[in-house]
């Protein structure tokens, strides 16, 4: 296992993690760019907002998609983390996914990056509902659409909670209870921005931390990838656990190429030798 690198790396250091796809793939949840990822093409916002189509085949697909999404179960590499963060280890987590498994396996300083699939959020007010509420107006709208898609069998969902549902041409949408605008699941979706209240929390766990671990992400997207640019700024060692390249690999002091759960596992199997009384 090729780990004595990056725990001498981290050996007593409070330390940063970010998380991406890539750490939930263990857990039945496919990545978006792995290196056996099936090809994807997540919407972007103004698609979502400027097609009433593409709303349609969105809320349909996600219909089915967040169900499967709810009933995932954490793995190895995300109670490895949790762990960590019982010991003192870590300053915080920053997870680029919307799963909610970094919390389900019990992390409490988790900053949902680009949200969670369990709230929606009205455009045009501002309103919030969680996803559950939304299920229930959908099923009204839709009956017999959940059965008739569960019926197929073999359903696969995206690290967005999007559903591969072909027959959606006649799905009816739901809007906002309060105003009748436009609902959208609460995530950052491709071509938005990160709230900077959300931005500036996570530049505080960096901050607070003396060295950032990068487990499952391809660091392609911006939001994440400043972080690692963040740390290195500021001389700060860099670790990443990921298959395949990753946008920060001239900036990791340390990279290790391998899935996240063995390598966050075994981290976590070692850490009374390491872990730091803070």
């Amino acid at each position: 296992m090729e780990s004595p690198e990056l725990v001498g790396l981290l050996a007593g250091r409070r330390v940063a993690v970010l998380t991406g796809a890539g750490m939930s793939t263990d857990s039945g949840i496919p990545d978006y760019r792995g290196p056996d990822s099936p090809p994807s093409n997540p919407m972007t916002i103004r698609q979502f907002t400027s097609d009433p189509l593409f709303r349609q085949r969105y809320w349909a697909r996600n219909h089915i998609g967040w169900r499967h999404m709810a009933a995932t179960l954490p793995n190895a590499g995300h109670r490895a983390l949790a762990a960590l963060e019982r010991l003192g280890v870590l300053t915080g987590l920053i997870t680029q996914n919307v799963d909610l498994l970094h919390t389900k396996a019990g992390s409490r300083r988790v900053i949902d990056l680009h949200g969670t699939y369990a709230q929606v959020i009205c455009l045009d007010c501002g309103h919030t509902m969680s996803r559950a509420a939304l299920a229930e107006q959908l099923e009204a709208a839709n009956p017999g659409f959940l059965e008739r898609a569960e019926s197929v069998g073999g359903i696969a969902v995206a690290p967005d909670a999007d559903a591969v549902v072909d027959d959606t041409a006649e799905f009816g949408i739901v809007d906002c209870p309060v105003c009748d605008g436009m609902l959208k699941p609460d995530i950052v979706y491709f071509g938005e921005s990160v709230p900077k209240e959300r931005v500036e929390r996570a530049y505080a766990v960096v901050d607070a931390a003396d060295a950032l671990l990068v487990a499952g992400s391809s660091l392609t997207v911006f939001s994440g990838y400043r972080f690692v640019r963040y740390a290195a700024a500021q001389h700060k060692p860099v670790a990443i656990v990921n298959r395949g390249p990753t946008r920060g690999d001239d900036l990791a002091t340390v990279k290790i190429d391998n899935g996240c759960s063995p390598i966050l596992a075994l981290l976590a199997d070692e850490l009374p030798a390491w872990a730091t009384s803070a």
